[in-house]
């Protein structure tokens, strides 16, 4: 039979595992539209320091988008980035800002991730 403890300390273990999988795999980041710039592209910058931020980002279909990845940390999950639609797969150098330039040509949804598939982000062209 476990004890109180016991009970108390397997509790904790899976609340720490169902924080984890909502924190990386579901929780929403933020949303964002990019701003045009000159000659034509949109432009956002994406703050990495443990996910992306803004996580979400809303572009228009056709148009060149430029996203400014601005990794502030060393984590190494965070090193790269990966646009699997796209077939980019881009090194994030700590403490610099990475430049990716894309253009989706038909409307729809668009994942990036790390290396690892942890970190999540979406591109919707509309």
């Amino acid at each position: 039979m476990l004890s109180s403890t016991e009970w108390l300390v397997i509790a904790a273990g899976v609340a720490a595992i169902l924080w984890v999988n909502w924190y990386f795999f579901l929780a929403e980041r933020g949303v964002t539209s990019a701003t045009a710039v000159a000659g034509g592209a949109q432009e956002v910058t994406v703050a990495v320091r443990g996910g992306y931020d803004p996580a979400t980002i809303r572009v228009k279909a056709g148009a060149p988008v430029r996203l400014v990845f601005d990794r502030q940390e060393t984590s190494g999950c965070s090193e790269e980035v990966v646009f699997g639609d796209f077939g980019i797969r881009r090194f994030l150098p700590a403490h610099q800002k990475t430049t990716i330039e894309i253009t989706p040509g038909m409307p729809g949804t668009y994942e990036f991730t790390c290396g690892m598939s942890m970190l999540r982000g979406k591109l919707v062209a509309e």
